[in-house]
């Protein structure tokens, strides 16, 4: 079975005997061997914005001294142990992302995992529906038991600008670092300036004697999550006794996007496009809206295509607030896809959003003919899905390729070039 399988499959999954014993066995491995390396653990959770922290603080830590990771695609319950013996002598750090969508599965990544310091990156009602999680609360906890997991001189980094992130400070005996951009953090990103080459800002903060230090950060990478992603990083930076921020200032400067998660690139019939279509969760959603709008872009109109986003506790609601949202942004015209969809149409409808310009498709193949008669040359795409929903089949459709799937929510962790239904069609047994 492919360990990238979705997760509602990977917790009713039972392998067999031998395949049991061996996840068993390298569970038992890795957590006597992360146990007897002295390798400097750090751990990321929360409900957006993982593994592009995770990349971030890798790319940095890396440059400095020999540093393992989880791996982007596998699911954390394999991930995790795989990582743990990856490490060798020679490694310094080890930074573990840690996903959880069940009752109890930080406590599983515990059981390796002991971190030094901790990262939380945001916590929205992902996963929160019943066959994941069950509530918002429910997420809420199982991301703090990492942060209760830190003794004394543990390090707890949580976004400043998440009152859910923020609140955890309570519930641990570690020093507490608060990033963001908000005027009460530790870490703040101030000055912010988007456009299609990348993004800057200013990194302001106080020196431990107390003196208020201020610089500016430079990224090749393009998004208002990506002020996060350094900010966070930066706070494991000095926590780790690094004080060099030209050093620091240089390694950004070389970082490279990873692909469908805020990626560039050019687009169908002479566009440019914003890959954005891995990942969609509320707060990525408006993230990557909110990017859309205040990035600096003259030379053609602004589009943005949005798939459903799954797995929510309260899905009409959460999708009304994305159509609350559009009437508050620079965007000329929305392509949604998907029934709950609905409720973000009728919400920007009713907020005053120009119904000539929002458009509510049933799937990906009515999404591209709407598409095709409304874009023109130069114009801005967005593109913003989850990997599931596969909306890069537009892009495919406006290419020329042959896509006859339309289905909303794909089974598959495949991507969709290659894929045996692509041209007839996935139907369900």
């Amino acid at each position: 079975m492919d360990i990238r399988l979705r997760s509602k499959a990977k917790m009713s999954y039972k392998p067999n005997p031998i395949k049991q014993l061996f996840h068993n066995t390298r569970r038992f491995l890795a957590m006597s061997w992360l146990a007897y390396m002295p390798v400097f653990q750090i751990a990321i959770t929360g409900s957006q914005g993982k593994t592009n922290t995770t990349s971030t603080l890798f790319y940095i830590l890396s440059a400095l001294a020999p540093t393992v990771r989880t791996d982007i695609d596998l699911d954390t319950i394999y991930n995790v142990p795989i990582t743990a013996l990856k490490i060798n002598p020679q490694t310094k750090y080890a930074i573990f992302e840690l996903g959880v969508d069940h009752v109890n599965e930080m406590n599983k990544h515990l059981e390796i995992v002991t971190p030094k310091m901790v990262i939380v990156t945001g916590v929205s009602p992902v996963h929160a529906d019943a066959e994941h999680l069950g509530s918002f609360q429910n997420v809420i906890h199982e991301k703090q038991k990492l942060v209760e997991s830190l003794d004394s001189t543990g390090v707890a980094i949580l976004n400043g600008d998440d009152e859910n992130a923020r609140g955890m400070a309570s519930h641990t005996k570690a020093k507490v670092i608060y990033f963001g951009k908000n005027e009460n953090n530790d870490i703040r990103a101030t000055e912010i300036y988007l456009s299609t080459s990348g993004t800057q800002f200013f990194i302001s903060y106080k020196k431990a004697e107390g003196e208020s230090l201020s610089f500016m950060v430079e990224l090749p990478l393009i998004g208002l999550h990506h002020v996060y992603n350094v900010t966070a990083s930066f706070a494991i930076y000095l926590s780790l006794g690094f004080t060099d921020i030209n050093r620091f200032k240089s390694i950004l400067k070389n970082m490279m996007p990873l692909t469908g998660r805020m990626s560039m690139e050019k687009g169908p019939l002479d566009t440019l496009l914003l890959d954005d279509s891995l990942r969609a969760n509320p707060a990525s959603t408006v993230s990557g809206l909110q990017t859309l709008s205040e990035i600096d872009y003259k030379e053609g109109r602004k589009i943005a295509i949005l798939a459903e986003m799954g797995e929510l506790e309260h899905p009409e609601e959460e999708h009304k607030k994305i159509g609350e949202l559009l009437n508050k942004l620079k965007v000329d015209f929305v392509i949604l896809i998907g029934p709950l969809h609905k409720n973000t149409f009728q919400a920007a409808i009713s907020g005053g959003f120009s119904q000539g310009n929002i458009f509510l498709s049933k799937n990906v193949i009515d999404a591209a003919e709407i598409l095709k008669t409304y874009v023109k040359k130069n114009d801005l795409i967005y593109l913003k899905g989850s990997l599931l929903r596969k909306i890069r089949r537009i892009i495919m459709i406006l290419e020329g390729v042959k896509v006859g799937c339309d289905i909303v929510v794909c089974p598959f962790y495949h991507l969709c070039p290659g894929c045996k239904f692509l041209e007839t069609g996935y139907k369900p047994a």
